[in-house]
């Protein structure tokens, strides 16, 4: 793969660094600064946009939804017509539900379990109606409006994986995909890596293995890999086998991913990653493009340096993009 980068098909945005959830497993929402993206910051890249030919940008946070004037960068990306994700705990929905309809071309919610356990891992009381009633106020406005579930596997949710894919049909949404909690990264606004106990309070431990391992394969008994659960069961079951290498203390496998060639993520104050858990490769700034961060020395090297296969941020990684891009 090439060092440098002449196209960026997807580019990750988030657009505010807080989030309306304290959930167990992430660290956002300790921040106590608010950053945003503004309208002009993104204007200032527009050309940039257009010369990566960036095609998808996915909205990711914090909460998007938090953000003041969230769809006034929306309307930066459509007149480039840039297909806009949204990425959201829900919980905000309903109160913009006819500038999502509008800006907005799908929307990924996060659903831990059947309410009584989202609300538990989300420590918001009244999180998975809250949730639901999002999804129902969008779906009133436009009943073909597509909406996702995402949900994070981990210690408190790996005996339901069932239960929450039925949680996702009870919501309205067309599909659920399921992903391993990422205990081991600085991703998420940690300063450090957790120390090993906080790493088991969600992690998927000894005593849960056996119990998430069943459930994944009642998963693919009921015949709806690829279709309303978007892994197949071969990843489905690389959830289990993520958390099996921790506990057998044994180096995991990397998944297939190209992330760092086909895609970027800004965060609220212009920092530039390769993606979610790696380091930074430099700012965006006044007098910094977002082309120049990702051409810069640093970012070269890093790409030119990566092996994907024995990367150690890598060989942990819960998250792989691989993506094609056929207009390449």
């Amino acid at each position: 793969m090439n060092d440098r980068l002449e196209r960026l098909p997807i580019l990750i945005l988030n657009p505010h660094n807080r989030c309306n959830c304290r959930c167990v497993m992430c660290d956002i929402w300790k921040t106590d600064s608010i950053r945003e993206l503004s309208a002009a910051d993104l204007e200032r890249h527009a050309a940039d946009l257009v010369s990566l030919h960036v095609r998808w940008v996915v909205l990711s946070g914090g909460e998007p939804l938090m953000h003041s004037d969230l769809f006034r960068l929306c309307r930066v990306l459509r007149e480039r017509e840039i297909r806009i994700t949204l990425l959201s705990t829900g919980l905000l929905l309903r109160r913009h539900r006819e500038q999502v309809v509008e800006y907005i071309d799908d929307v990924i919610v996060s659903l831990d379990g059947p309410a009584e356990i989202h609300d538990r891992i989300r420590r918001v009381a009244g999180a998975f109606a809250a949730l639901a009633d999002g999804v129902s106020a969008i779906h009133e406005l436009r009943a073909d409006f597509p909406v996702a579930v995402r949900s994070t596997v981990q210690k408190a949710n790996c005996g339901s994986l069932r239960a929450t894919a039925a949680a996702a049909r009870q919501v309205g949404a067309r599909s659920i995909s399921f992903l391993a909690a990422d205990v081991s990264s600085t991703a998420f606004n940690r300063d450090t890596v957790w120390p090993l106990p906080r790493q088991d309070d969600v992690a998927v431990t000894g005593l849960e293995i056996r119990m998430l391992e069943e459930e994944i394969e009642a998963l693919i008994a009921e015949g709806e890999c690829g279709g309303f659960v978007s892994e197949s069961p071969a990843k489905l079951r690389r959830i289990a086998v993520h958390f099996r290498a921790r506990l057998d203390r044994v180096e995991p496998e990397a998944p297939r991913c190209n992330a760092p060639w086909v895609s970027a993520v800004i965060e609220a104050d212009g920092t530039v990653k390769p993606c979610f858990f790696h380091p930074p490769i430099g700012r965006v700034q006044a007098g910094v493009s977002l082309a120049e961060v990702l051409n810069g020395v640093r970012a070269q090297a890093f790409r030119r340096d990566l092996d994907v296969a024995t990367n150690p941020v890598c060989r942990r990684c819960v998250c792989s993009l691989h993506f094609r891009d056929v207009t390449a």
